[in-house]
């Protein structure tokens, strides 16, 4: 049961898995940093913002280090090299933005003899194309692995509240049958009481004919009694 429960949330969340990636479309746009317009790639992402600028912020600080500066919300990296895109150093500045729809994470890079451009530079725009589609699927794979581990959990506490309830009635089973049993044990109680009453009856009937008896016994002994003090009070 469990199992085949889980295949059938995993095929959903497959499903889900490649309707993301069918959504993390790289378009170019032109952004305003700090005033100043400039070209790049944008990737949109159906997610929390702070969480996709922390895992963003997180991946750039683990690729780059202490190249990476940020100052409200733009991160910018000089002299950087990012091996897919350009084997030279280049210049990236980049911005996280929550939109009604989830979440966007620009860039703009300038590859030293120009600018990112899917016209003037089709293969390094192609290399970070797939960089941001790259990132994007990593954190909605992330996304559904947390999913699938909710899922899990709530699995495990249906079952374990369906083991409970089991028990209980195993229980309420286990307390009637205690019930039956006592009801039978009261009901030989009182057979046998009604038996010991009986006993007591009769022998309370035997005790008044013993009374009776005895009561005749002194009738007739004081009459016998009284026949001798009668012979004795006849002897001259």
């Amino acid at each position: 049961m469990k199992r085949a429960l889980l295949f059938s949330l995993l095929l959903t969340l497959a499903t889900t898995v490649t309707s993301f990636a069918q959504k993390s479309l790289v378009d170019e746009t032109e952004m305003a940093v700090k005033g100043i317009p400039r070209k790049g790639q944008r990737v949109a992402l159906q997610l929390d913002s702070k969480r996709v600028e922390d895992s963003w912020k997180k991946q750039l600080d683990e690729q780059f280090g202490s190249k990476v500066k940020s100052d409200k919300g733009v991160y910018t990296m000089d002299g950087v090299v990012i091996e897919a895109i350009s084997k030279t150093p280049i210049r990236v500045i980049s911005k996280v933005d929550a939109v009604p729809t989830g979440t966007t994470v620009w860039w703009s890079i300038d590859l030293g003899n120009a600018y990112l451009s899917k016209d003037a530079t089709p293969v390094q725009w192609k290399s970070a194309e797939g960089y941001l589609k790259d990132f994007a699927r990593k954190l909605y794979r992330e996304d559904l692995a947390l999913q699938v581990a909710t899922a899990e959990k709530a699995l495990t506490q249906s079952q374990d509240n369906h083991t409970a309830v089991i028990a209980k009635a195993d229980g309420i089973k286990k307390d009637i049958e205690k019930n039956k049993q006592r009801k039978i044990e009261i009901q030989q109680q009182l057979a046998q009481n009604a038996a010991e009453l009986q006993q007591f009856n009769n022998l309370v009937d035997l005790n008044l004919k013993e009374q009776e008896a005895a009561r005749a016994d002194i009738v007739n002994m004081r009459i016998a009694l009284e026949a001798v003090k009668e012979r004795m009070n006849k002897i001259e």
